[in-house]
């Protein structure tokens, strides 16, 4: 239920697709990299397929997606980001992503592992986001409907079950364009949902709460650009190297 004298979120639409499209990039890397983990010949190649896969799927489908998404909300007022607390939402977004794959690609792939593993990993998501909305620093605290917030958590132990599914189970690269697709839809649809939760009451704090604070511009622009590049390399050098592998077999 929307409180009466909250600050209304009014949505950039360029922002709501640029953290779509983020989001469907880092979909696309993080199934690339999958690929190595069942593949992988020994305990080291192993957890380096699961790091990169989990921060391309944590820390570029999911939590740069988020920040960006974040930036989308134009409230009329000023908003900075605690820095601990941002970086402790993308270690947590990266963490549980890891783990979620390091569970559900250990030993015989079955729906039992997959819907722990996504549970973990689900629930790591939303500890990120509201982890994410916690670092928000403006002269206005953030109340929230507790149903919306079950229905963003539920999202994202959904969304994470399908994404470990189709992270061991595609190969072709328009099948995994394809997923990415829709797992942008259900990245954003979680973020989303988790921000409609939030009704922004202002507290009369003035603008020195935001001292110490990273601007959320320069914050915005920054994660664009890096997660951008890094998301590039990563799958420049995946397809390298499963093409590489294929020239190896044949």
């Amino acid at each position: 239920m929307p409180h009466e004298h909250a600050i209304q979120c009014i949505h950039e639409p360029y922002l709501v697709v640029l953290s779509y499209l983020v989001s469907v990039l880092g979909s696309f890397t993080a199934l690339q990299l999958a690929v190595a983990i069942p593949a992988a010949t020994g305990p080291a190649q192993r957890l380096r397929a699961i790091v990169a896969a989990g921060v391309a799927m944590g820390g570029g489908a999911i939590w740069a997606m988020h920040f960006i998404a974040m930036l989308a909300c134009n409230m009329d007022i000023p908003v900075a980001y605690d820095v601990a607390l941002t970086t402790l939402s993308a270690l947590i977004g990266m963490v549980s992503c890891m783990l979620g794959l390091s569970i559900a690609g250990s030993g015989v792939f079955g729906w039992g592992k997959l819907v722990v593993a996504g549970v973990f990993m689900g629930l790591g998501v939303t500890g990120m986001h509201y982890t994410g909305m916690a670092a928000m620093m403006m002269p206005a605290n953030a109340v929230y409907d507790t149903a919306l917030v079950a229905a963003s958590a539920t999202i994202a132990v959904v969304a994470s079950i399908v994404a470990l599914w189709l992270a061991f189970n595609l190969r072709g690269a328009m099948q995994m364009f394809g997923s990415a697709l829709v797992m942008g839809i259900a990245v954003c649809g979680m973020h989303y949902t988790g921000m409609a939760a939030a009704s922004f009451l202002p507290n009369g704090a003035g603008n020195a709460v935001l001292a110490g604070g990273l601007s959320g511009d320069y914050l915005g622009s920054s994660i664009f650009v890096v997660t951008t590049v890094v998301l590039a390399m990563m799958l420049v050098t995946s397809l390298v190297r499963q093409r590489q592998r294929q020239l190896v077999e044949i």
